[in-house]
């Protein structure tokens, strides 16, 4: 089941699924014109809740470049190539809550994302870290301040959905329905951040996802005010 071609063949079928569901899913943006001011600023840091980032790859305009960490675990490996079958490019490696990217290839991790957003690319990762999901790690804030590119908060939901009972509470979007894409106020962390202004920046993200995932469910689910649309 592990076998390279079993996993090619299983991140070419996940890549298509996915594409049928951004394809026949009416989307509703949040805020207006977010592509235009974050445009401005590119290279940009996205950033996700693990679990909530399979349609993430859409998100990238025509001619932007992007690439995306995801760990080296089996599981990395089929999201890594459904992203690249999606013209995404990937970093492997995986970060460590308290002390950034310190394991797991996470040096190296580290030194390939600054040197893609040095070379004009953004890059996408999940803000929380294994087994402690919707909690942000600092390993992203210290990307922004040693790299001084912004962090876009960023959230995709749809109606359609199934949400996994796992750690992570992963949710598989399903085709046919209405979502709502939804994006924070970017987070700037200052080149000299000390170890208080990393830790105000980690909760501001933190705050920034939540508050950015709560908005695109409520617009995806139709509830009252979201202005979701089907």
């Amino acid at each position: 089941m592990g076998s390279q071609p079993f996993q090619q063949t299983a991140g070419f079928l996940a890549a298509e699924y996915l594409r049928l569901v951004w394809r026949t899913t009416h989307f509703t943006l949040e805020p207006e014109g977010i592509y235009e001011r974050g445009g401005s600023e590119v290279p940009v840091i996205i950033a996700m809740w693990h679990g909530q980032h399979f349609l993430m790859p859409f998100i990238r305009r025509a001619d932007d470049r992007a690439k995306v960490l995801t760990s080296r675990h089996r599981d990395g490996g089929l999201n890594a190539l459904a992203a690249e079958r999606l013209g995404v490019g990937v970093i492997r490696g995986s970060g460590h809550l308290a002390g950034g990217f310190i394991s797991k290839g996470g040096v190296s991790a580290f030194k390939e994302m600054l040197a893609a957003l040095d070379d004009g690319c953004n890059i996408a990762l999940t803000a929380d870290v294994p087994k402690v999901a919707r909690v942000a790690g600092l390993g992203i804030v210290k990307l922004a301040s040693v790299s001084g590119r912004p962090i876009y908060p960023v959230a995709i939901a749809t109606r359609r959905r199934l949400e996994l009972d796992n750690w992570d509470r992963t949710t598989i979007n399903l085709p046919f329905g209405r979502g709502g894409r939804v994006a924070g106020e970017p987070i700037r962390v200052p080149p000299d951040a000390d170890a208080e202004v990393l830790e105000a920046a980690r909760r501001a993200l933190q705050a920034s996802l939540d508050a950015a995932t709560a908005r695109a469910y409520a617009i995806a689910d139709g509830e009252p005010g979201s202005g979701g649309r089907g």
